[in-house]
């Protein structure tokens, strides 16, 4: 049950990424349920492995690389899901960042134990 709910709130946050983010298009509510599926596959293998291969990168530039990564695995995630579509990197980078605080709060409100 946690898991659907934590899933849902994740596609709410991707769809409000869209909103507030012009050049971040989703075509319908089934591409943003896909899309969050396949961010939280992503966040969950793909990342920690591009963190460690890029750790060397990541110390010398003092973790701003980071959003590099993220924003790397939010464009991956938008050439996987038919409907969702982002700019360029740059874009990712932002729509990550936002995502991920959009993400953050709606999980706070929502899922309080």
């Amino acid at each position: 049950m946690k898991l659907g709910l934590v899933w849902l709130v994740n596609t709410l946050a991707l769809l409000a990424v869209a909103y507030f983010m012009p050049s971040v298009t989703i075509q319908s509510f089934w591409a943003a349920l896909f899309g969050a599926l396949v961010l939280g596959f992503a966040n969950a293998v793909v990342r920690p492995i591009l963190v460690i291969l890029t750790l060397p990168v990541t110390v010398l530039t003092l973790g701003l690389f980071i959003f590099v990564i993220n924003g790397v695995v939010f464009l991956g995630a938008t050439q996987l899901v038919p409907g969702f579509d982002v700019a360029g990197l740059w874009t990712a980078i932002l729509a990550a960042i936002l995502y991920s605080i959009i993400s953050w709060l709606l999980s706070a409100l929502v899922l309080q134990e």
